[in-house]
């Protein structure tokens, strides 16, 4: 992937940790100029009150082979959102991939519980964070997207349109956040396709981020430990496989032809022919349906 995105510029809207920091990296080793955003510097902690900071992702995308440009920014305050787009404009003069991770709803959900029994300001807050940063972040970045043919919108979200259809997702707030991101990337693609642009949905597999190795005890060089725990998470994927499914994307001249679809790591690894920084290929929506959701023991032959 090495210099096929010299000469892009890319937005990753939510790039401080997880699956957007994995993301704005893979961009980077392609050769891309990479804004990345969030609300956790070196100076000061989001709510989160974790030690990952945007700086760090700008240094690791420059360190990969592009340019890392780190500009703190809250996804709620249209204000920032267009002071952030005004600055890609003055100093590129152009955008052409834009991707709207913004979360941070790990610490406002709770495991399910029923709506009316969950916390209302939490389950709210979650919403719009989860939703109403998007919105505004497309709202002001797409005019700058759609100057040139051929940009790239990647809407990230935790399940495809088809699993997420069957299956309830955690409780009512997430469910419903999850699922609008998916149609977002839907209305999108209506939007955005008769213009010359491409939006999609996609989502990672089960992410071995900084909060997930956090929560099982472990690190990368060790994460297999955690099977003890949960053997199903044996189909779990760094951030960078995800990255790499958008770097994919970004470098596909032919994109258009996903235009309005729901896409995954997994499925995308089989078309494009990336793999994970391991050299295996999860593809964990298949093992989900397949294999967990089944009923069946931990046995990941076939699935990476």
């Amino acid at each position: 992937m090495a210099e096929e995105l010299k000469g892009k510029v890319a937005l990753v809207a939510g790039a401080t940790r997880g699956a957007g920091r994995g993301i704005a990296v893979a961009l980077g080793a392609g050769g891309a100029t990479v804004y990345v955003t969030g609300r956790s510097t070196r100076e000061r902690r989001s709510e989160y009150d974790r030690p990952e900071t945007l700086e760090d992702t700008a240094d690791l995308v420059t360190e990969a082979g592009g340019r890392g440009i780190a500009v703190p920014a809250d996804h709620l305050v249209p204000e920032q959102v267009r002071a952030l787009v005004e600055r890609i404009d003055r100093e590129q003069g152009r955008l052409d991939i834009l991707v709207n991770d913004i979360w941070g709803g790990e610490k406002l959900f709770e495991w399910d519980a029923p709506v009316w029994e969950h916390d209302l300001d939490n389950g709210l807050r979650l919403l719009r964070l989860a939703i109403d940063t998007h919105a505004i972040t497309s709202h002001h970045a797409l005019p700058l997207l759609l100057r040139r043919p051929g940009g790239l919108v990647v809407e990230v979200t935790d399940g495809t349109a088809d699993y997420n259809r069957d299956h309830y997702r955690v409780g009512f707030f997430y469910d419903l956040a999850k699922s609008a991101v998916l149609r977002m990337a839907f209305a999108l693609s209506h939007e955005l396709g008769p213009r010359g642009a491409t939006a999609v949905a996609l989502t990672p597999g089960w992410l071995r981020s900084e909060i997930m190795l956090e929560e099982f005890g472990v690190r990368e060089d060790n994460w297999r430990d955690a099977l003890e725990r949960v053997t199903h998470f044996a189909i779990s994927e760094t951030p960078r496989y995800v990255g790499r499914a958008v770097a994919a994307l970004a470098a596909d001249p032919d994109v258009s032809r996903h235009n309005g679809a729901s896409l995954s790591s997994g499925g995308l690894a089989r078309e494009y022919g990336f793999t994970d920084l391991d050299g295996s290929r999860p593809d964990a929506w298949r093992y989900l349906v397949e294999v967990q959701d089944a009923g069946k023991p931990a046995d990941v032959t076939g699935y990476r």
